[in-house]
């Protein structure tokens, strides 16, 4: 058996996420859909993450075990001849059979987009969230050093997670602009389900005034999710990078 490792990009717009389910579709399905044409063999993508319905990756990293002669850098081009046009597999090698997409990782980053502006952008509807009132961006980064360090993030946590710890730990927040878009980019250990989106949304309120900006040490002590702000919408969220020793 040999070990495949993919990083893939995708437009998470028309899935229910990433896992594989049912009755939705979702891209884990696709693309075991399209290895099994490939190789003939019904596999297990393990991933490094589950992202939610309509939240995109840049940088997604999945493996799998398979028998298949294919070389491991052609799986790239073999995949993307069988997958729809919004997943593609940018690199694929062969790695040591111990590799795990998930247990293996030692980070990830994220970025999450935010058009801020009066009128709406059809062309960006789907990959960034439109908040027409005005932001305080330097606030917005006064606020974000707070996130910095390792907490329990349980006011930050999405309300059907059911995992057993909510400590989690933030290496850097960072808030960029130019013109009416602001990417913030959260790097961090782990996430908890909708984390960095709860996260955006907090720093959104702050960024209107509705919030003051040194409330983020009150809210993590809180440990209530009643505490923080409201959770982001998913499609301005994009799985940036998966780091690996």
């Amino acid at each position: 058996m040999r070990n495949i490792i993919l990083v893939i990009e995708y437009d998470g717009t028309n899935y229910n996420g990433w896992q594989a389910q049912e009755k939705y579709p979702s891209i884990q399905e696709e693309i075991e859909k399209a290895i099994f044409k490939a190789t003939k063999e019904k596999v297990k993508l393990k991933a490094a993450g589950r992202t939610d319905a309509r939240v995109h990756a840049l940088g997604q990293v999945a493996n799998f075990f398979t028998t298949s002669n294919i070389p491991g850098d052609k799986f790239r081009f073999v995949l993307n001849n069988e997958l729809p046009d919004d997943i593609r597999v940018q690199s694929s090698q062969e790695v040591d059979h111990t590799f795990n997409a998930r247990f293996s990782a030692t980070h990830k980053r994220y970025r999450y987009r935010i058009f801020n502006g009066l009128v709406e952008r059809p062309l960006i509807r789907n990959f960034s969230y439109h908040v027409t009132y005005q932001l305080d961006v330097e606030k917005m980064r006064q606020a974000a050093n707070d996130f910095i360090g390792t907490f329990d993030y349980k006011s930050f946590r999405g309300r059907r997670s059911s995992i057993k710890t909510s400590i989690r730990t933030v290496y850097s927040v960072d808030i960029k602009q130019k013109g009416e878009m602001i990417d913030i980019i959260v790097e961090g250990n782990s996430f908890l389900r909708n984390m960095v989106r709860i996260m955006v949304g907090t720093l959104i309120e702050i960024g209107a005034g509705l919030r003051p900006a040194d409330s983020i040490p009150w809210t993590i002590k809180q440990e209530n999710r009643n505490c923080a702000g409201h959770t982001a919408p998913a499609q301005g969220l994009f799985l940036e990078k998966v780091f690996y020793k």
